[in-house]
């Protein structure tokens, strides 16, 4: 047998494999970890699930459905990019699926019904995605940079006279941009319908972005903010606060939340249309089930949005997972009651309506 056939056969062996993988686009870091461990290790077929990092978006997305050269399965998305995404036909419709998919939870709770026992409506705008998780937008400092009055508000992240320093902010508005109405004197609770209705309400929030101006340092990797921190090239910073307690809890830093105005948003997945699509959805529903929802909180402290998913964790306390043992983690959790009462309830229709024009303005904002 030639050398060339013996290779030609052996691809043509190997292609079925290859052509059953599911490459999965996420955040990177601890928090893609926290997935490989949860969904992609407890998978039937484990070496099928290959994550690759990206830093959000629809660009990338949009490049390949148009180009026709589909390299990514399945993305890890914000959810006014599953609307939008799913409004534009970048992602498959999954509605009629979404029924079945995800093993119910311990009591047979679909998704649906456990979304809504966790306060949210599973309504049209969900067609192409399931749900992951609850996080947020939240400051956090190393208390040593501070020899006095430690910083616990809003108004303190942007009130550079009385605590001096940089801060950090993400490259794109969405976070920032309700923590500064907030600052702004805004309730939290009062955020989305403020910004929905008032009219002026943004040229309000970029006013009280101009007050900390020249005191910015903009990130946009996920890791980024806990570097500035530490340090000491920013005194505070918004960060992802799954990245700020997998710090704390698996590394020993001795970082504080300011839970202050922290802005909870949501976490879907997508299957990008003409990909591996029956492959993808296999996963999907592998990866929205109850018990692997609840098993990613093991590796980073987000809050699963199925119902269910919270009451394995509750049951099975301490439940993060250390090297010296097990750490109760619902105090780091965004969706832990004591947090809820001074969060941000994001608005995700809000940001896919006017999203483009925030995010167009705050790029402005930066480079002026």
């Amino acid at each position: 047998m030639s050398k060339f056939f013996k290779a030609f056969l052996l691809a043509f062996l190997a292609f079925p494999f290859a052509a059953n993988a599911v490459t999965v686009a996420s955040w990177g870091g601890a928090y893609t970890e926290s997935q490989q461990k949860a969904y992609a290790d407890t998978y039937s077929d484990p070496s099928s699930i290959k994550f690759e990092n990206y830093n959000g978006g629809l660009g990338e997305v949009r490049a390949q459905v148009e180009s026709g050269n589909v390299t990514w399965d399945l993305v890890d998305v914000l959810p006014s990019d599953a609307i939008t995404g799913c409004d534009e036909g970048l992602f498959e419709d999954i509605s009629d699926e979404i029924a079945s998919m995800g093993v119910p939870g311990p009591d047979g709770e679909s998704i649906a019904e456990d979304m809504e026992n966790n306060g949210l409506e599973y309504h049209s705008g969900w067609d192409c995605c399931v749900p992951q998780i609850f996080w947020t937008y939240v400051v956090f400092y190393d208390p040593d940079a501070f020899s006095g009055e430690k910083p616990d508000s809003m108004a303190d992240f942007f009130d550079v006279e009385k605590f001096p320093g940089k801060r950090g902010i993400h490259t794109w508005a969405t976070g920032i941009v309700e923590k500064a109405m907030v600052a702004d004197g805004v309730k939290p609770t009062a955020v989305p319908t403020v910004l929905a209705n008032q009219t002026g309400a943004i040229d309000r929030a970029f006013n009280k972005l101009d007050t900390i101006k020249d005191h910015v340092v903009f990130w946009s990797a996920g890791s980024k903010p806990l570097e500035l921190v530490s340090s000491g090239e920013v005194v505070m910073s918004l960060a992802y606060n799954g990245r700020i307690g997998a710090a704390i809890l698996s590394e020993g830093k001795d970082f504080e939340y300011i839970w202050d105005a922290t802005v909870l948003e949501q976490e879907y997945l997508v299957a990008i249309k003409g990909g591996n699509e029956a492959e993808a959805l296999e996963f999907m529903a592998h990866a929205s089930s109850a018990v692997s929802n609840a098993e990613q909180a093991k590796y980073i402290p987000y809050g699963p949005m199925r119902k269910s998913s919270i009451d394995i964790i509750k049951k099975g306390e301490p439940w993060f997972i250390t090297d010296s043992g097990n750490i109760d983690i619902m105090p780091h959790m965004p969706t832990d009651p004591k947090v809820l009462k001074r969060a941000v309830i994001a608005d995700p229709f809000w940001w896919a309506d006017n999203g483009a024009e925030v995010h167009e303005r705050f790029g402005a904002w930066k480079g002026s």
